[in-house]
């Protein structure tokens, strides 16, 4: 099951108020895991970075003239993801951005519905505490030190491990996590288990315990089994 885990950073809040994606950050998963591949791209969202943004993630309208547009780097974008499912902390937040970069250049957006939001899943999993991904950091033991600021690439690889702890860490199931060549080979062993002998065991009634039997069979009345054998 190949999934992409996603994160943007922005100019601000609201695409439709002139706010623009600066990065895209993407974390191949399969299973829940991390395969190693990734796709990171800055973007020059062709307007100022305000100061409260630079104060969030660090990056600068200077530093964004001379990386492409979004028009030059969405091919290689969708190709990454293709039809993955998305999996995003505050789904509805990345979705709004990408699909009005979408829908301005004709292409197919995407549904929100389909996304998998871990902010929702974490609010479920844990309600009424701390739901955002340092604080899941946090919960999972997962090491942040390095998140100074906020980068989409980061984010992702961090909610990616936050994602694989949200659906129960490396060894989610029942089974023992086994190679299939190590699985083939002790399916087919025959398991021996040593038992040590023991001696039966004789178990006779005293007489006070017969007598309580007996007693106890007549408070049960005619249907009772031990009256039918004999």
């Amino acid at each position: 099951m190949r999934e992409i885990v996603l994160d943007t950073e922005t100019t601000g809040f609201d695409p439709e108020s002139g706010d623009r994606i600066i990065e895209i950050g993407c974390v191949e998963v399969f299973n829940h895991v991390p395969t190693g591949k990734t796709y990171w791209q800055y973007i020059n969202g062709e307007r100022d970075v305000p100061e409260e943004a630079v104060a969030v993630h660090g990056i600068t309208t200077e530093f964004l003239k001379d990386k492409p547009v979004f028009s030059e780097i969405v091919g290689d974008f969708l190709d990454f993801c293709g039809d993955s499912a998305l999996v995003i902390h505050n789904a509805e937040f990345d979705i709004k951005f990408l699909n009005w970069e979408l829908k301005q250049l004709g292409f197919p957006q995407f549904r929100l519905k389909d996304a998998i939001d871990t902010l929702k899943i974490a609010r479920k999993k844990f309600p009424g505490s701390p739901a955002n991904l340092d604080a899941l950091c946090r919960r999972f033991g997962i090491d942040n030190t390095s998140r100074e600021f906020h980068g989409a690439l980061l984010d992702a690889q961090l909610l990616a491990e936050v994602y694989l702890e949200l659906n129960g860490g490396r060894q989610h199931g029942l089974g023992i996590d086994v190679s299939d060549e190590s699985a083939s080979k002790n399916a087919n062993d025959t398991v021996k288990v040593e038992r040590p002998f023991r001696e039966p065991r004789k178990y006779v009634l005293n007489p006070d315990e017969a007598a309580a039997h007996d007693q106890l069979i007549e408070t049960l009345g005619d249907d009772a089994i031990w009256n039918k054998i004999g």
